[in-house]
């Protein structure tokens, strides 16, 4: 297990969880550009967490008992960086979902072909007009 390996592991982990913190930020406020920038860099950070081999190797090996607590230190904040990103990531598409089902759910109504069927429209003194005021209004 390189120990440089290991830092830039660590380093890369940390980018990604502030990575994913900045999207969540960005999809609350609604600012889709940020929310876009922001994917190149995760993939690279995912793309060169996904090709490291972390695990400790089988074999043992002359590497002081001192480096190798280090090492295994080190590949424990990782990993619970790691756990850490999972979570944020599952957040962050639980959020979109909810959005999406939200705009999804919005533009049913507004398509539905029976929506100003169900929605009653007054006139000035506050009486419900007659249906037949309500289908010229829909043929204006």
């Amino acid at each position: 297990m390189n120990h440089n390996l290991l830092a830039i592991s660590l380093t890369k982990a940390l980018a990604l969880k502030e990575v994913l913190e900045n999207e969540f930020e960005a999809l609350k406020v609604k600012d889709l550009n940020r929310f876009e920038s922001l994917q190149p860099s995760k993939i690279d950070i995912l793309s060169f967490l996904a090709k490291q081999d972390l695990n400790p190797p089988q074999e043992a090996s002359p590497i002081a008992e001192t480096t190798l607590q280090e090492n295994l230190a080190t590949l424990d904040k990782v990993l619970n960086l790691l756990d850490e990103c999972k979570i944020l990531h599952h957040r962050n598409e639980i959020f979109i979902t909810r959005k999406l089902e939200s705009i999804r759910s919005a533009l049913k109504t507004i398509q539905s072909p029976s929506a100003t069927a169900s929605v009653d429209v007054y006139d000035r003194l506050g009486k419900i007009r007659s249906s037949r005021s309500r289908q010229n209004m829909g043929d204006a």
